[in-house]
């Protein structure tokens, strides 16, 4: 089923036609818990923090005209690469791109669809580094990461209302 899928990269300046995308895919993949989850229900602000920084990076993965999934990012900005005070001492690679969102449709779940947006947005990065989150209460989603490199280097709760997340740092370019 994946071998057909075509993966599109997407930029800082095709926000506004991906924007809405973004959400609806958010929306389906979320369905069963938006209406009690108000942290999800911010997701609208996140797809607007993240596409609004210049280097916003983003892969959408379509099965004909049906949208499949995405991954987005963006690099760090100077002086925040929030990982760092999870290790002493911090490593002197400092490019750090922020992987933000990965979200798969249910039907395309463990066909492979996941690592294949996240190594092409990846691919796509110059960073020395890529740091994620992920929620602690997700083993399954953070031993998928640690299959494809990441290394858990700490929790942070970014956000009052939001879950604990496990800090995950990997090197670029993946092997």
């Amino acid at each position: 089923m994946t071998s057909a899928l075509e993966l599109r990269h997407y930029s800082h300046d095709d926000l506004s036609e991906i924007r809405q995308t973004l959400i609806d895919v958010h929306a389906d993949v979320h369905a069963d818990q938006m209406a009690d989850d108000e942290f999800r229900q911010k997701f609208p602000w996140f797809v607007d923090h993240w596409g609004g920084h210049p280097e916003f990076s983003c892969v959408i993965a379509f099965d004909g005209d049906e949208v499949v999934g995405f991954a987005y990012g963006a690099p760090a900005k100077d002086d925040r690469e929030w990982w760092r005070e999870h290790l002493d001492p911090a490593p002197e690679k400092s490019r750090t791109f922020h992987f933000s969102e990965l979200m798969v449709r249910e039907r395309w779940r463990k066909t492979g669809t996941a690592e294949r947006l996240h190594r092409a947005l990846m691919d796509a990065q110059d960073d020395e580094l890529a740091a994620l989150l992920v929620d602690v209460t997700h083993p399954k989603v953070e031993a998928l990461y640690e299959s494809w490199g990441y290394r858990k280097v700490g929790e942070r709760q970014p956000f009052p209302d939001s879950p604990v997340y496990a800090v995950m740092l990997v090197d670029l370019p993946l092997s």
